[in-house]
C-alpha cells in the first residue's frame, strides 16, 4: 500500500515550489530516467538525467495530467535531451530502418506477454545489440512503462512504427533467447509471466 501523499498532492506542490514534492518526483523518477540514458550510451547519463530534471522543474509549473502523463512527459525530455547529446557528439548510432509506412500487423497481445516474460533485468542485458530505435521502444515500454501510443509520443512516430520496431526487437530478443532453452510464447510447456515489476507510487519524503 502507498505511503505519504498522493500524486495529485505531490504534483501540486511540486508545483507551488515544495523542495520535498521535487524529491519525491526526482527520487521516483530518476533511477528509470538515467538507466534509460546509460543504456543508451551517454556519455555521462547521471549528468544528462540532471539537464532533463532541471528542463522538468522549470516546465512543471504548466504541466497538467495523471502520474502516466508525467511519465511520459518526463521521458519525452529525456529522449530529446539524449538526441541532443548523440548530435554534439556527432556520433548518433545507426537507426533503424524507416518503419513508419509498414502496415499494421495483428499480435500486439502476444508481444507485451513477451515483454512481461522477458523482465527488466533480461531487456536491459540483451537490448544492448539491437539498433537504435529497437533499444529505445523496448527500453521505453519495460524501463519506463509507457504504453505504445506513450512511446509513439516520446519519440516522434506513429503508433504503427511503435509497434513495428517493437516486432523486429522482440524477433531479436527471442533469438537470443531460444538457444537457452526459453520456450516461444504459447508453446506447451512455458512458464507463465509473471508481471513487470510495478513502479514506485509517489511517497512522501521522510
Amino acid at each position: 500500500m502507498a505511503t505519504g501523499p498522493a500524486f495529485d498532492d505531490v504534483l501540486a506542490a511540486a508545483q507551488a515550489g515544495a523542495a520535498w514534492a521535487f524529491e519525491v518526483l526526482y527520487r521516483d523518477l530518476s533511477p528509470a530516467v538515467t538507466g534509460y540514458l546509460r543504456l543508451h550510451g551517454a556519455l555521462d547519463p547521471d549528468d544528462l538525467a540532471s539537464e532533463t530534471f532541471l528542463a522538468v522543474f522549470r516546465g512543471l509549473v504548466g504541466f497538467s495530467g495523471d502520474e502516466d502523463a508525467l511519465r511520459s512527459w518526463v521521458f519525452t525530455i529525456a529522449h530529446r535531451r539524449l538526441v541532443d547529446d548523440w548530435r554534439r557528439r556527432s556520433r548518433r548510432p545507426r537507426l533503424a530502418d524507416d518503419v513508419d509506412d509498414l502496415p499494421e500487423t495483428p499480435g500486439g497481445d502476444v508481444e507485451d506477454d513477451v515483454l512481461t516474460r522477458l523482465g527488466t533485468e533480461t531487456v536491459h542485458r540483451l537490448c544492448a545489440g539491437l539498433p537504435s530505435d529497437q533499444r529505445s521502444v523496448l527500453l521505453l515500454r519495460v524501463l519506463a512503462d509507457l504504453t505504445v501510443e506513450q512511446v509513439a509520443a516520446v519519440m516522434g512516430r506513429s503508433v504503427a512504427s511503435v509497434k513495428a520496431l517493437q516486432r523486429r526487437g522482440l524477433r531479436r530478443l527471442r533469438a537470443e533467447l531460444e538457444p537457452a532453452g526459453t520456450p516461444r510464447t504459447g508453446e506447451a510447456g512455458g512458464t507463465a509471466g509473471a508481471p513487470l515489476a510495478a513502479r514506485p507510487a509517489m511517497t512522501g519524503a521522510r
